[in-house]
């Protein structure tokens, strides 16, 4: 073989050295560093609209047991009255829901009939579970604001 044959053979086994390393790894970093709090955020933030979402749909069922029954269930009732009949509900005849709704972090709803702004008021206590809180922690509520 000739000397220039042996040079591209060993130049192409040689491998990558740890500088050429070191650069890739960095990169990778900082496109970790700003990729990966975008996709943190924007988690938190489906889970935030999905419990919008899902008491926007449990307020529609509290609709129908009103319209079924003449009122809401009661605070005591609570959403279970939405799966399982109460024993003063006059017109029960199917569950409004399949099963007891959790919000997006699997904690129950706060329901309180009546409510302190309408008719009834529907919470969840956001990714902390405890009343109050900023940002993601924060309650989200939907308080229906219509008459009885």
């Amino acid at each position: 073989m000739n000397s220039k044959t042996q040079m591209t053979r060993s130049a192409a086994q040689r491998g990558f050295t740890l500088i050429e390393i070191l650069v890739v790894v960095a990169l990778i970093g900082l496109l970790a560093a700003f990729i990966v709090p975008n996709v943190i955020g924007q988690s938190e933030k489906a889970r935030v609209d999905l419990a919008r979402a899902n008491m926007n749909a449990i307020s529609t069922q509290l609709e129908m047991f009103r319209m079924h029954n003449g009122r809401y269930p009661t605070s005591e009732e609570g959403l279970r009255a939405l799966v399982e009949k109460p024993a003063t509900a006059r017109n029960w005849t199917t569950p409004y829901l399949s099963k007891m709704p959790e919000d997006p972090w699997n904690n129950p709803y706060v329901y309180m009939s009546p409510g302190i702004n309408g008719p009834y008021d529907l919470i969840s206590l956001g990714a902390d579970a405890r009343e109050g809180g900023e940002g993601f922690d924060a309650d989200i509520s939907f308080r229906d604001t219509g008459t009885q």
